[in-house]
């Protein structure tokens, strides 16, 4: 079968995309805006350099046609910490996925446990193995409702167990397999 994007509208075009490119892995991004901590999912994340340290995260609208809280964020404070999911949090991401004013904080609705580990980021998800600490880099206008963000990682917080001296890292995160979620396995 040889699908013709031309003919296929957006929802469909994202249900197609998401369903064939996995696992992919998943961007828990918490960013704040002035003392409201907002942690939102992001399945369309991946890393694009390593030289400068980039990362692309795809950021729709919201239904209204407003920038999601988190765009919003990022463009006004200019950071964003990336945390990653894992068995002991997929229940709390799959909330956080629940779209919510800007005023309430997924954080604080959830009772999901963070930690200030670099200064003048926002804080990580506890129970997350390993969260990466970003500063806005770039965005490329599109056509459509959605908005890649360039983010620069300049610091990496990893589980002293998860990392060897050779710097292999081994960590059990959950990837995004279409509409559901996977965990990696060793083969």
């Amino acid at each position: 079968m040889i699908l013709d994007y031309k003919d296929i509208d957006d929802l469909n075009r994202y249900k197609i995309m998401s369903g064939t490119v996995i696992p992919r892995p998943i961007a828990w991004i918490v960013t704040d805006d002035d003392g409201v901590l907002n942690a939102a999912p992001f399945s369309y994340f991946i890393p694009i350099s390593s030289n400068p340290a980039l990362l692309l995260v795809a950021i729709g609208k919201k239904d209204d046609g407003s920038p999601k809280d988190s765009l919003a964020n990022i463009l006004k404070t200019k950071k964003a910490t990336i945390c990653f999911v894992n068995k002991e949090n997929v229940d709390k991401v799959q909330k956080c996925a629940t779209p919510l004013g800007k005023e309430v904080s997924e954080i604080e609705k959830f009772e999901i446990d963070v930690t200030n580990v670099m200064d003048g980021y926002p804080p990580m998800i506890s129970s997350s193995q390993s969260a990466m600490f970003c500063e806005y880099y770039d965005t490329y206008e599109i056509p459509g409702d959605t908005t890649p963000v360039i983010l620069e990682l300049k610091y990496q917080f990893i589980e002293d167990e998860r990392i060897n001296e050779r710097n292999h890292i081994n960590v059990e995160n959950i990837g995004r397999c279409g509409v559901t979620f996977k965990a990696l396995v060793d083969l």
